[in-house]
């Protein structure tokens, strides 16, 4: 469900507006691999662009988000992405659980929509769970 009105890509909007309880959003680097068939918003157009953080703080702006998955490689490979993910989720009460890539990779196919980005830092994905607003 939407929070507020941030982004201007009609795609990531309809996305955004039409998450339900327990959708899957998934905020992917450039090599996550999406499941032919799935919903694939790809706003990268460059390498690095536009970054992982950009987009995850777009939609963090409008998605009401009960929860967060992400790789628990993510500490080793890239502790930066992870702390900027705790700092941006935990301020909005947003638990994250840690689970192995393959995991991730696993439960992402479940997702209603993947948002593609042009980030090249590895293990730069989150599965966002849409909640509801009350």
């Amino acid at each position: 469900m939407r929070r507020t009105t941030a982004s201007i890509n009609p795609a990531l909007s309809h996305a955004i507006e039409s998450a339900g309880h327990t959708d899957l959003i998934v905020i992917a680097d450039a090599g996550l691999p999406i499941p032919p068939g799935s919903e694939r918003i790809d706003l990268a157009y460059r390498p690095g662009a536009p970054a992982f953080l950009d987009v995850l703080d777009t939609v963090l702006a409008e998605l009401v988000v009960e929860r967060a998955t992400v790789a628990t490689e993510t500490a080793q490979h890239s502790p930066g992405i992870l702390a900027a993910l705790h700092e941006r989720l935990d301020a909005l009460g947003v638990p994250i659980e840690q689970v192995p890539h393959e995991e991730l990779k696993r439960l992402s196919r479940a997702a209603r929509t993947f948002v593609r980005t042009g980030e090249y830092t590895p293990y730069a994905n989150v599965i966002l769970h849409a909640g509801v607003p009350f």
